[in-house]
């Protein structure tokens, strides 16, 4: 039985696990309040990394923190008065547990991401500064090989949020081979920069 850890840890792990990112503590509070020892218990166990360095701290799920709460959920309880419809759902998410651990694929499926949140978390990495521009040449080939008219169409939908923005390079002297590549083409426009507000 995986070691026992109250309420709120267990639901830290398990919302860290379905962000699979780094997640600042303010925007972890909005969803389940993790106290202080709390906090310094799922640390000590390696089941999240605490960064105190920025303000507000950042936590991430560690791979022993997936493998635990994986197996909590299969061999854990519910709670008591649990819904038949909890029941129900839960039984089907340890099938499903079971069938890609046998397989040897869960890590791989928790941890993968859409991508629209390996672009930004990308521009995040590459970015020096709030809604700096980023050349799409430096983005693209740490997507994870993914497509390009993916990509592209990825960038599209999330310049139509209104927080994404692209723009092609004014001083067209400084393009490279890598750049004229990555450049993403709107109408008759090469686009090859990218800036992104924080979400």
């Amino acid at each position: 039985m995986p070691e026992k850890f109250g309420a709120p840890e267990r639901a830290a792990l398990t919302v860290l696990m379905l962000e699979n990112r780094p997640v600042r503590n303010t925007e972890l509070g909005d969803q389940v309040k993790l106290t202080k020892p709390g906090r310094e218990k799922l640390n000590k166990a390696g089941f999240i990394q605490t960064d105190e360095t920025v303000k507000p701290m950042v936590h991430e799920i560690t791979n022993e923190g997936i493998a635990w709460c994986l197996q909590d959920l299969v061999k854990g309880e519910l709670p008591p008065r649990s819904t038949s419809h909890a029941r129900v759902t839960f039984g089907l998410l340890k099938k499903f547990i079971l069938h890609h651990e046998a397989c040897g694929t869960l890590i791989d499926v928790i941890r993968s991401r859409d991508l629209e949140s390996l672009i930004r978390s990308t521009y995040e990495e590459l970015a020096t500064e709030p809604q700096d521009w980023i050349r799409l040449a430096r983005i693209r080939p740490r997507l994870n090989g993914a497509e390009k008219g993916e990509v592209d169409a990825t960038l599209v939908k999330m310049m139509k949020t209104g927080t994404v923005h692209l723009a092609p390079e004014s001083n067209t002297k400084v393009l490279t081979a890598e750049d004229h590549a990555a450049a993403l083409r709107v109408g008759s426009e090469d686009l090859h920069l990218v800036a992104m507000e924080e979400s």
